[in-house]
């Protein structure tokens, strides 16, 4: 008995005819009936009743078939565990990030996978926030990083990487660049450059806003927050971003939102279900991301915070 034999038993089984289980198994039909034939020479038993239009099971057949899931299952089981004890990680992930990151542990992360694991092809997508989730649950991104307005969705696994409030930035000169703070109602006073939708920074604006029934003036929005930086910097609008963003932006002038109490979090999300290499690169994540913080990261490139983040 070999476990190629149990595999075409258990197409014919399903399938209820031998020409159909023979092509799902990629086989002859005299292949595949010469195979089982051989299997319940082996059994001395008959499995299959032929006697009608169908490939149905005799009664054996029917006991046959649960003990031939049970040992194929094994099988598989068998052949992942013994992957995964010798460090076999090997397939393909679909990682998203933000569009323009520049979040740097993340490339280290992928770095050190990499070179743990040289067989496993990785493939980065960008995107907005919103779509890299939803990419998530459909199973199309296996790990990504995302902004959003409070904690990670709860039906996906969630690592914190960072929790923001949101500021407002503003050139010298500008009627908030001398304030300790503004509330949204203020802030809606002027013209406001932001993310686009989908983004966590903008999120936290929207919801925040709405709750107090605000709707805060949109005036100019770009997918990087440096365009947003350097729009806020000729004088087109209040910039709203998180502080990390800022950090190294010391022509524009940080004022707190006061009543913006819907942090700006940026994590890495991924479905609960998980394959041998998503497991292996998320142990890398955590150890190049370190414990959730609630300070600013070091972009690449960069000597400070900045992620073009939340």
């Amino acid at each position: 008995m070999e476990l190629r034999q149990l595999k075409y038993f258990l197409a014919v089984a399903e399938e209820a005819n031998f020409t159909r289980a023979a092509e799902r198994v990629h086989i002859s039909q005299p292949g595949i009936s010469a195979q089982i034939r051989q299997l319940e020479n082996d059994l001395g038993a008959t499995l299959i009743d032929r006697s009608g239009r169908s490939a149905g099971l005799t009664a054996v057949g029917e006991v046959a078939l649960d003990h031939a899931r049970a040992v194929l299952a094994a099988a598989e089981a068998l052949r992942h565990a013994l992957d995964e004890m010798n460090g076999l990680v090997r397939g393909r992930l679909v990682v998203g990030m933000v569009t323009a990151c520049t979040i740097t542990p993340l490339f280290e992360a992928l770095s050190a996978f990499h070179r743990a694991h040289p067989g496993v092809e990785i493939s980065l997508v960008e995107g907005d926030s919103a779509a890299l989730v939803e990419d998530v649950r459909e199973g199309t991104v296996d790990l990504a990083l995302v902004g959003t307005a409070g904690p990670a969705p709860e039906d996906l696994d969630g690592q914190q990487v960072i929790s923001e409030a949101i500021v407002a930035a503003v050139p010298p000169g500008h009627p908030l660049a001398e304030a300790d703070g503004v509330t949204l109602a203020e802030l809606s006073a002027h013209p406001v450059i932001c993310l686009p939708r989908g983004t966590g920074i903008r999120a936290v604006l929207d919801q925040a806003s709405a709750a107090r029934g605000l709707t805060p003036t949109v005036a100019l929005q770009a997918a990087a927050p440096g365009a947003v930086v350097q729009l806020a910097e000729r004088g087109l609008g209040v910039a709203v971003l998180s502080a990390s963003m800022l950090a190294q932006h010391p022509r524009l002038r940080t004022v707190p939102v006061t009543d913006a109490d819907i942090a700006a979090v940026l994590s890495l999300v991924s479905s609960p279900t998980k394959s041998p290499a998503l497991r292996e690169l998320l142990v890398h994540c955590r150890d190049s991301f370190g414990p959730p913080a609630g300070q600013a990261l070091v972009p690449a490139g960069r000597g400070a915070a900045g992620q073009d983040g939340p």
